[in-house]
């Protein structure tokens, strides 16, 4: 019995990945997005592809205090020598209520815009994205990629994502279908619910011809940035702590008041 994968291999001499020797022909020759898509699917991404996975991957890095950065920033207050735990205890919670949505949006334009092709005119894409929103409004789901608790005008992403994806030809049918649903939703709702970044990515990530995974692939990416960038500052602007003794005031048992935390240690190893 065998196990191997065609991503790569390694000799005694060399290092090689699809084929391609590590040291001589990929370092100093791909950059990061080359080498995502290059491992990936063993081809080079194109201009165009590189510029926008660039652009997708720089808006999911970071979004300030989410419930990301939170989970990771407790995780180092607990195991300060665990980087990696801490990294990994942030992304496990993209899931389908945070950062995970992009793949959702992504899913959502892909499977409900039907047989719209580019030559079909407005009224067409009303139609079919009146249909989807009534029958998620039905269902009583959430229409994935629209509506934003701070940005309730408009996601300041948005139009710049559709600027960039129309600069490099990916503003093609499923952002039409995308800013259908936006105008079927505010008419089916009474009230404005902005295509979000999650629903940028997404509409953007389906007319990159991509399945909807890649959008979380590339939402994980770029939050591993995010959440280092997080950890790094928590070394010297501890914020884990702050978060944990806020809980603490919270609680008014008489287990509680006034007394430390008695699983802490400090610095020494002594419990205080």
């Amino acid at each position: 019995m065998t196990a191997k994968t065609d991503i790569g291999f390694t000799t005694r001499d060399r290092i090689y990945v699809r084929g391609r020797d590590l040291a001589d022909e990929i370092l100093g020759k791909m950059d990061f997005v080359d080498m995502i898509y290059f491992t990936a699917t063993g081809k080079e991404p194109d201009a165009r592809t590189r510029a926008m996975t660039n652009a997708i991957i720089v808006t999911a890095t970071d979004h300030g205090l989410t419930p990301s950065a939170i989970a990771a920033r407790m995780t180092i207050l607990g195991a300060p020598e665990s980087l990696q735990g801490a990294v990994a205890a942030g992304l496990l919670g993209a899931g389908n209520h945070f950062l995970g949505t992009m793949q959702n949006a992504a899913a959502f334009t892909r499977d409900e815009i039907g047989e719209l092709s580019d030559s079909d005119d407005d009224a067409a894409y009303a139609a079919r994205a009146q249909e989807a929103v009534r029958a998620f409004r039905a269902a009583r789901r959430i229409v994935p990629g629209l509506g934003h608790p701070i940005h309730v005008d408009g996601d300041p992403r948005t139009p710049v994502l559709r600027r960039i994806a129309g600069e490099n030809g990916f503003d093609g049918r499923h952002w039409r279908f995308m800013a259908a649903v936006e105008a079927a939703a505010r008419e089916e709702y009474g009230r404005l619910l902005p295509i979000n970044a999650a629903g940028a990515v997404g509409a953007t990530v389906s007319d990159m011809g991509l399945a909807p995974i890649w959008a979380r692939a590339f939402a994980l990416i770029g939050r591993s940035a995010g959440l280092l960038a997080h950890l790094m500052e928590e070394l010297e602007n501890p914020q884990g702590q702050k978060i944990w003794d806020m809980i603490l005031e919270q609680d008014d048992s008489a287990e509680c008041a006034g007394i430390a935390d008695p699983d802490r240690a400090d610095s020494t190893g002594e419990q205080k």
